[in-house]
């Protein structure tokens, strides 16, 4: 994959479909009022949707276009068809790549908690790639280390889809220097590692609609 292929152009519809509490909203939100793009929004509750709102009053306040709104995400896709050129789905999961910062979440997941939430995330993720325009792009994101949350919900997606095609998502992750972090593996998903990369151990996978 060229670096530049997955790079948005002028006057983009973005989706953050999971966005609260809005950290990540709040970068994406700045980037898109930089570049003249538009950026929407999206929790499952009216209180994670205010959380969002409160993380992003000073970009609003300064005319950047962000919507925020509430709505389940796994119906996005068939309510808002081929609408978003760039989408971001950062799922619930077990949250197991950040004990690191956490520990006491060990304590708060069961075994059959990592099946209940693979099953969500690919109906997220299939939700989210129906909401992709043609040549857009999604970025499926988690917290977790958990093959059944990372590779295998992609897989799956890939699996029984025809008009998604996986990119190779080593190329955007730097270090603070810009340089090329560690590489580990063949896959193009990322999994970075607290040992290895010195961050939480977060998967990252970059999936282009084909049509």
């Amino acid at each position: 994959m060229a670096e530049a292929s997955a790079r948005p152009t002028t006057g983009e519809r973005w989706l953050d479909m999971c966005a609260g509490p809005g950290g990540k909203a709040a970068v994406l939100g700045s980037i898109a009022h930089l570049r003249g793009h538009v950026l929407f929004c999206n929790e499952s509750s009216e209180h994670r949707t205010e959380l969002v709102r409160r993380t992003l009053r000073a970009l609003l306040d300064d005319g950047a276009e962000i919507y925020v709104g509430t709505g389940d995400g796994r119906e996005l896709g068939s309510e808002e068809p081929a609408t978003y050129d760039r989408v971001l789905l950062d799922a619930p999961c077990t949250g197991l790549g950040a004990m690191r910062r956490r520990p006491e979440s060990r304590w708060r997941r069961r075994p059959f908690d990592v099946a209940e939430l693979a099953a969500l995330q690919v109906e997220l993720l299939n939700s989210a790639l129906d909401a992709t325009r043609p040549g857009g792009i999604v970025g499926y994101a988690t917290c977790s280390p958990h093959p059944a949350e990372t590779i295998a919900v992609v897989g799956e997606v890939l699996g029984a889809r025809d008009d998604v095609v996986q990119e190779d998502a080593w190329p955007y992750f730097l270090d603070a220097y810009d340089e090329p972090i560690e590489r580990i593996g063949t896959l193009p998903s990322v999994q970075l590692w607290p040992h290895v990369h010195g961050t939480d151990a977060m998967f990252f996978a970059l999936l282009r609609k084909t049509r």
